[in-house]
């Protein structure tokens, strides 16, 4: 009679667990790189369409005010899975291969948030955030790992294709790893070299066929996928089936195999009976790299494009699905930035336990239902390794005296070559009403004295909090950045 008594309550025990688990929804982050806001054809991309994507934007949540922390590789993922200003963590810039630091393991990602609530945590695709083995995925929370340990550029060949020439810009470069690796192992596996241009044409096709595979395994237990595509970074190239199908070209192939590997997630999704309860985010790390020409995507109209404070490098798309919240498509204009997603997650779970405060605010009002309700007025726009280059208070952003590299005024390049950058150099403060000008076009510093100020107020905010290399403060709250213990 007790063995049976104590069965019985192990069966009722399991069964919660199983109940709570699956009222849990699954969460898919899909990250693209360099992918502009104008490169989905609900934001008028032209000569392909994006039909899933489209209908992500329809049917859920479309964010046109959604920006990045930083336009550039490592800084944005850093931000992206943490939830804070990568100079913060003192993250910055696009690590190269074996750049000896990475992120800190002492920061808390989203996918060891997600560990404490009991979720399966899988990778795909691109890192960036430390290749050596102390700094990989499964050191920040995820069970297992498949992708590129960094860019698909870092590798030694040229953009043509041919060897790497002798003393050129890519011929330091180690052979391009596609790795695996899973929680217990020390050093990862190499499942194959990324050699050759067709090598590159086959990594969409390989992610999206891992991340079906993991929502199969995983489809009674909560999970977490964070599907970082390689794509629409150069080297662009899409596989035989995709090859040559849109009017635009290369890009246009890319973008409709991109959208095709989305209708896979949700798709996969649907036939396990996972639609309602998955929340599905679309997003990018940063703009265009607009220099690559044909090659690569456009801003929509923004100012500038990636490595950029301006809103051509800043501002990206953002579409989120989750049918069982999200009741009817909506379109979300307020201020909001890929740093909110840690929080909104966390506030979906209940998470409290986090050891620092973070720079996110949750954004789950805006899922849950309309609402003009402004829950981010401030942000800052920094770049390189600490300087602060323009603020932003509601739709007012202060640019502050640097220098940037520009695309303006110079040719960019064709077929996969690069273009010159022209010299952008901003030698007074200039203020923009993004409301009205959303193109950074027109400062009207002049005709508003008094909002000047108060955005002056805020950049001395920032610099006492992160510090500003431009005027060589240091700010009293940035963390420090992972090394290699030897």
């Amino acid at each position: 009679m007790k063995k049976l008594v104590v069965s019985l309550i192990t069966f009722i025990v399991s069964f919660h667990i199983v109940i709570a688990q699956q009222q849990k929804p699954n969460i898919i982050i899909v990250f693209m790189d360099d992918m502009g806001y104008g490169d989905v054809s609900v934001n008028g991309a032209l000569d392909y369409h994006t039909p899933v994507l489209d209908m992500m934007a329809s049917q859920g949540i479309r964010f046109t005010n959604f920006l990045t922390p930083q336009a550039t590789c490592t800084a944005s993922r850093s931000a992206l899975l943490t939830g804070n200003y990568p100079n913060r963590m003192n993250m910055y810039g696009a690590f190269g291969p074996n750049a000896k630091v990475g992120l800190n393991p002492q920061e808390v990602t989203i996918a060891e948030m997600l560990k404490e609530f009991g979720y399966q945590t899988h990778m795909i695709g691109k890192w960036h955030l430390g290749n050596e083995p102390e700094f990989l995925p499964t050191r920040q929370g995820f069970d297992s790992y498949v992708g590129l340990p960094y860019s698909n550029d870092m590798w030694p060949v040229e953009y043509d294709g041919s060897p790497a020439k002798p003393g050129g810009r890519v011929a330091h470069y180690p052979v391009l790893p596609l790795l695996s690796i899973k929680k217990d192992q020390k050093i990862p596996d190499t499942l194959r070299k990324i050699q050759t241009l067709q090598d590159q044409a086959s990594l969409t096709g390989t992610y999206t066929k891992d991340a079906v595979r993991f929502i199969k395994e995983n489809k009674k237990k909560p999970f977490f996928l964070y599907l970082a595509h390689s794509m629409t970074h150069v080297p662009i190239a899409a596989s035989a089936a995709f090859a040559g199908k849109s009017k635009q070209g290369e890009f246009g192939d890319v973008m409709m195999e991109i959208d095709w590997s989305m209708g896979q997630l949700f798709k996969t999704l649907k036939e396990n009976k996972l639609d309602k309860n998955t929340m599905v985010i679309f997003t990018s790390d940063n703009g265009p790299w607009l220099n690559f020409g044909n090659h690569n995507g456009n801003a929509a109209g923004f100012r500038e494009g990636k490595g950029t404070s301006w809103e051509g490098g800043t501002r990206i798309p953002c579409f989120i699905s989750w049918p069982a919240v999200i009741k009817e498509g909506r379109v979300v204009n307020q201020l909001s930035s890929s740093m909110d997603i840690f929080a909104t997650i966390a506030d979906v779970l209940g998470y409290k336990s986090h050891p620092y405060q973070i720079d996110g605010i949750s954004f789950l009002p805006y899922l849950k239902k309309y609402t003009d309700e402004t829950l981010r007025r401030e942000f800052y726009y920094y770049y390189n390794k600490n300087d602060l280059e323009a603020v932003r208070l509601d739709q007012w952003k202060l640019v502050l005296p640097h220098h940037y590299r520009s695309y303006e005024g110079v040719a960019p390049g064709d077929d996969g070559q690069g273009g010159q950058y022209a010299n952008g150099q901003q030698q007074e403060m200039a203020l923009y009403d993004l409301r009205r000008d959303p193109g950074e076009r027109y400062n009207v510093i002049t005709q508003y004295p008094a909002k000047k100020e108060e955005l002056l107020k805020l950049v001395e905010k920032a610099r006492q909090d992160l510090g500003d290399n431009l005027t060589n403060q240091e700010g009293a709250n940035r963390r420090p950045i992972g090394k290699l213990k030897n």
